[in-house]
């Protein structure tokens, strides 16, 4: 190697051995390689919000993220939480657990990486009762079993007792009984006068 004054620098080595920098370039080289392949910390992410934090059940509860780093075409989507499978299950029915293809997705818009979902819990199959529920966002339907960092996230919502309408309130046990009663009179009134 050349000095800024035209002299060659040499470096020495255990036992007086004397190289120009020879063993260096492989260790540029195989750093090089390891930074190259290696990808960069934070640059895979999927992210997932729900609002509101605290619906009713049968509330419209809008779920939301980011997908970067990742090139996909849409996330896939779990709920875990009180009665359910514990790997999770379908938000469109609760009885079915997720997996072996069966999942619900949402599309991620190529251009922004941005992804939303409209879950209308007055619509799904299975009971979805009051608590805290775990939601889960994969970029992989593979990703459900490994939960790998960075390609997989969850938000955490409860669900509070369905406010129950006086005019959906259900109807006194009694009164179809009544009902039934008074038409029972009627018939048979109806049917003595004939004769």
């Amino acid at each position: 190697m050349l000095s800024s004054d035209g002299r060659k620098t040499t470096f020495f080595l255990k036992g007086g051995q004397r190289t120009d920098m020879h063993g260096v370039w492989h260790l540029l080289l195989l750093a090089a390689v390891i930074v190259l392949t290696v990808p960069v910390a934070g640059a895979m992410g999927v992210t997932i919000d729900a609002t509101p934090k605290d619906p009713h059940v049968g509330d419209t509860v809008t779920l939301s993220g980011t997908v970067t780093g990742i090139n996909t075409i849409a996330v896939y989507l779990f709920v875990t939480g009180p009665g359910l499978d514990p790997h999770g299950v379908t938000l469109e029915n609760l009885n079915i657990a997720t997996g072996k293809g069966l999942f619900t997705t949402a599309p991620v818009n190529m251009e922004n990486g941005n992804w939303s979902y409209p879950w209308d819990t007055s619509v799904i199959l299975g009971t979805l009762k009051p608590g805290n529920y775990t939601l889960h966002v994969v970029s992989s339907p593979f990703r459900q079993v490994q939960f790998s960092e960075g390609e997989s996230a969850s938000v955490g919502i409860t669900f509070l007792p369905s406010p129950v309408n006086p005019s959906e309130a259900p109807l006194n046990p009694l009164l179809p009984v009544t009902a039934c009663g008074i038409a029972m009179v009627l018939f048979l009134g109806a049917g003595m006068k004939r004769y």
